[in-house]
């Protein structure tokens, strides 16, 4: 993606099966579970800019022993940092006495078979310390103990926050992140009392009740009673004091997380090629957790994946595929690279099949995917039509006509690479501007002046500044008869409201494409239209729905990407300029288990997307730029 967007956070749990001494015998060190959690967080850094924060349960610890650790870092490098402080627990040891898990179970922090890291992206307030998961919610009772992390973003916060209220609480801030964990604690807290009231009459005695808690708890039933009404997407990390965890998902699977399990750990992340890397397991053997159901991990080590909602339409995020999760995960690449594959009749027909006059490359790195797969489907296709060429010859198989044949390929070249030590610490904005505008460097030389056409191919379009900013401006150099950007992503119409910061509508260029096409065809007043459509949505008990998308519907997809062209191209500049897009249908069609598709169809998956994408435009409407949840 040429704009650079933040977006959501990532998560990993681990739960050691064994004791203690047993990784330390078969692997050679007592921080087995430490430098795997570290390996698991590392490997989903592409998740979460502001900090990383780790929390450890030790389980079966005799009371007055602490049994909780946290550690939270906001440092620039933040997972180095977090590790560095969690290390320096243990730097004053002796070799005797790190070679002893069992004494450094008793005797230093973070020393449990129980682990919980996170790393954070805030959509919300400020990006201190206290921000960074995991959160604790603490009480005498070891089983009311609550660690919680997570990748959600909740559209009904407000909601939720006056139940709380109502339950009789006083929550002392107003965030989705301490609503949830004040939600979860609150049934928790009831889910023990409970437990406790039906042994407690059954004559034990206290002690006996709490060891009996710790086998009868029903965390399905804690979950089941505190997720009823959460709207959004989400993937909640919970450790319990007593030694259970769980991970659950939402009802309509947007937001992603996987498990593994043997006889030695259990291991819940939000990305599959982190487990595999850090365990070693194959592909086939990490389980992806069903919208609508939690992993729970019991205190004995036994693993169950159970719902504790009714099921929803499945709508898992496309935008992970296309841009967001790594690409080193199997499914991910290959659909990347149909998406790029799928360009190709497009392309070839936007340059008039003139592929001697032709260079084709991609902006940024990460469309890299995308690119092979259109190499690859040009080839096949170029392929196909030499043979048809050499048939033609019907047996008159001259050396130089085949070698002219088989001489015709695709000229691809490495044209565009970003500026990786470029810093713009200039403080006029017209001097900071100039800077930014040179943050892509180009390849001089490969492209014929006045008379080759540049496809660039780029994974998403977004706001389209850096396009409009840099990378145009920087190509048009190189003089081209024209440039055509290619998004192998559809255009990008509509606000997130799952984890991705992505809610201020006005600022993607398809919007403001759209806007500028109703003032030129003079449809102003079906702007003002919709405000009130948005306004009626958000505050009456109509069913929510999507106003904005009957503003599209004026216009057809190719209007659209044509005004798009003319937004992003510089002035000045003498090459024609086209963008080109990846269709809905193409989308689905090489992501068809991930249908959740709202940023380009519009089409939520919950009543509060439909009311965030309502206040979104009510913003734009009242000018105003500020978050629409």
């Amino acid at each position: 993606m040429s704009d650079h967007i933040k977006h959501e956070c990532g998560f990993a749990l681990l739960r050691l099966l064994k004791p203690l001494s047993y990784y330390h015998e078969k692997y050679g060190t007592s921080f087995y579970g430490i430098n795997k959690l570290r390996l698991l967080l590392q490997k989903q850094r592409n998740r979460g800019q502001d900090g990383a924060g780790m929390a450890t349960i030790k389980i079966g610890v005799d009371p007055g022993v602490k049994y909780i650790d946290r550690q939270r870092n906001n440092e620039e490098n933040y997972i180095d940092g977090l590790f560095r402080q969690v290390y320096a627990k243990f730097s004053k040891l002796s070799k005797k006495q790190l070679d002893d898990p069992e004494w450094l179970k008793a005797n230093v922090p973070f020393m449990g078979e129980l682990l919980l890291g996170h790393l954070r992206y805030g959509t919300h307030g400020s990006n201190d310390i206290s921000t960074v998961h995991p959160f604790l919610r603490q009480n005498n009772w070891i089983s009311r103990n609550l660690v919680l992390a997570g990748n959600f973003n909740l559209t009904n916060v407000d909601t939720l926050f006056d139940e709380l209220v109502q339950l009789g609480q006083y929550p002392i801030v107003k965030a989705d992140t301490v609503t949830v964990l004040e939600k979860i604690g609150h049934f928790l807290d009831d889910e023990v009392q409970r437990t406790y009231n039906w042994l407690k009459n059954e004559e034990n005695n206290n002690q006996e009740i709490n060891d009996k808690i710790f086998e009868n708890l029903n965390v399905q039933s804690v979950l089941r009673r505190a997720c009823r009404k959460f709207d959004g997407g989400f993937v909640m990390a919970g450790m319990i004091g007593h030694g259970d965890a769980f991970v659950l998902r939402d009802q309509s699977g947007i937001r992603p997380a996987v498990y593994y399990h043997d006889d030695e750990v259990v291991v819940v992340a939000s990305e599959r090629p982190a487990i595999q890397t850090a365990f070693n397991v194959h592909y086939s053997k990490i389980k992806e957790i069903k919208p609508s159901h939690a992993v729970i991990i019991r205190r004995n080590g036994s693993v169950t994946e159970v719902p504790y909602s009714e099921s929803k339409e499945r709508r898992s995020c496309s935008f992970e595929r296309i841009y967001f999760a790594r690409g080193s995960d199997k499914e991910i690449y290959h659909e990347r690279k149909k998406l790029g594959e799928q360009l190709v009749d497009r392309i070839l027909k936007e340059v008039r099949y003139d592929l001697k006059n032709t260079v084709f490359a991609y902006v940024p790195n990460t469309a890299e995917s995308a690119f092979l797969g259109f190499e690859n489907g040009l080839n096949r296709k170029l392929n196909k039509r030499k043979e048809e060429q050499i048939l033609a010859l019907n047996g008159n198989l001259k050396p130089k006509k085949v070698e002219k044949i088989l001489s015709v390929r695709p000229r691809i070249e490495n044209i565009v690479s970003k500026d990786m030590k470029l810093r713009t610490f200039i403080a006029a904005d017209k001097q900071r501007d100039d800077m930014i505008s040179h943050a892509y460097d180009v390849t001089y030389g490969v492209v014929q002046n006045e008379k080759d056409t540049l496809v660039l191919i780029d994974d998403s379009i977004v706001r389209g500044n850096t396009l409009k900013h840099s990378i145009i401006g920087n190509v048009a150099r190189l003089r081209p008869k024209k440039i055509i950007i290619v998004s192998s992503a559809p255009q990008i119409r509509y606000p997130d409201c799952y984890g991705i910061d992505m809610s201020k509508m006005h600022k993607f260029v398809a919007f403001q494409a759209l806007i500028k096409l109703l003032y030129e065809n003079n449809k102003e007043g079906l702007i003002e239209d919709t405000y009130y459509k948005c306004l009626q949505v958000l505050n009456t008990d109509i069913k929510p729905y999507n106003p904005v998308k009957e503003l599209y519907a004026n216009f057809n997809y190719g209007e659209i990407a044509n005004k798009i062209a003319e937004i992003v191209t510089p002035k000045n500049i003498k090459p024609k300029v086209k963008v080109v897009y990846q269709t809905l249908e193409g989308l689905h069609k090489a992501c068809p288990q991930h249908t959740g598709d709202w940023f380009f169809s519009g089409d939520y998956p919950t009543a509060g997307g439909f009311r965030v994408v309502c206040k979104s435009f009510v913003n734009f409407f009242e000018k105003k730029d500020v978050r629409a949840y």
